[in-house]
């Protein structure tokens, strides 16, 4: 007697409608809680009533909302100044998430060498929703410094990191990217028009590096190449950042041959695939 075909296994973990996203397969209540965790991720050091307010919601749900997620540590209330911030608990999933990564790994020792051997500050991002997520910084010993935490956001037309990776996408991506998000001018050096950018897009990418010159903010510069992964495909940015007054104009050709030869150095860690020599 023949035996019926089995039925076709289902991945472990994952149930009958995996791949189906709508209302019937997610929890509205648990949708909304990372809604406001985001937000106040974002928006620290407001008041119960700023965020409903900002957030259209109800005082009283959105209250609920933090509660549940202070029990928890996601999130916490500073009695003095009546406002929410960002809780521990955020930062140690957040770590998590790090140590699963290879890349945050695989940069330490580079950064750190980066930083000895420039003298300043080394810093690694990665692009996330069109903006530069900071992952992993490695301070400088000098007295003034630049500081970009883990977990930091930065618009990419205003950042080393930002423009190297910009510099290394398709250019439908590109411009889907700067059709939604505005140029916004930080200093009087922000590059706010989109030709303009573009045109320092292409010299980024024909010279390796990218060159955030006092753009997002006064009196600081960075300096920045992409790290590409095994598909030749840009995965993050490091940099080096530093006054102006140590990282001038004079620098500049000493300072990118340290960061390239970094971002080279960890795209080969993470068996990346460099991509061809500036200028070529």
């Amino acid at each position: 007697m023949a035996t019926p075909n089995p039925s076709p296994r289902r991945a472990r973990g994952r149930p009958r409608g995996w791949d189906d996203k709508t209302d019937q397969n997610t929890i509205k209540s648990l949708d909304r809680a990372m809604e406001v965790l985001d937000y106040v991720s974002q928006h620290q050091g407001k008041a119960l009533s700023e965020l409903a307010t900002e957030m259209d919601q109800s005082p009283a749900t959105l209250y609920r909302v933090l509660v549940t997620l202070e029990t928890r540590g996601l999130v916490e209330f500073d009695p003095e100044e009546q406002a929410w911030h960002i809780g521990p608990q955020a930062f140690i999933i957040g770590a998590r998430f790090l140590r699963r990564t290879t890349l945050v790994e695989r940069a330490r020792p580079i950064m750190r060498r980066l930083m000895e051997v420039t003298g300043e500050t080394a810093n690694l991002g990665v692009e996330t929703s069109g903006q530069v997520l900071f992952v992993s910084q490695v301070e400088t010993h000098a007295s003034i410094r630049a500081f970009f935490p883990p977990g930091t956001l930065s618009q990419m037309h205003a950042s080393g990191i930002g423009k190297a990776l910009l510099a290394e996408m398709d250019d439908a991506r590109l411009t889907r990217l700067l059709n939604n998000q505005p140029l916004t001018a930080f200093t009087e050096h922000s590059i706010t028009d989109a030709d303009a950018l573009r045109a320092e897009l292409a010299l980024t990418r024909s010279r390796g590096y990218a060159i955030d010159g006092e753009e997002k903010n006064i009196g600081m510069r960075c300096i920045a190449a992409p790290v590409f992964d095994f598909n030749n495909e840009p995965v993050a940015g490091i940099s080096v950042s530093g006054p102006t007054s140590r990282v001038g104009t004079g620098d500049i050709d000493r300072l990118s041959a340290a960061v390239m030869q970094a971002a080279t150095d960890l795209t080969t860690a993470i068996g990346g695939v460099t991509r061809h020599d500036p200028g070529t």
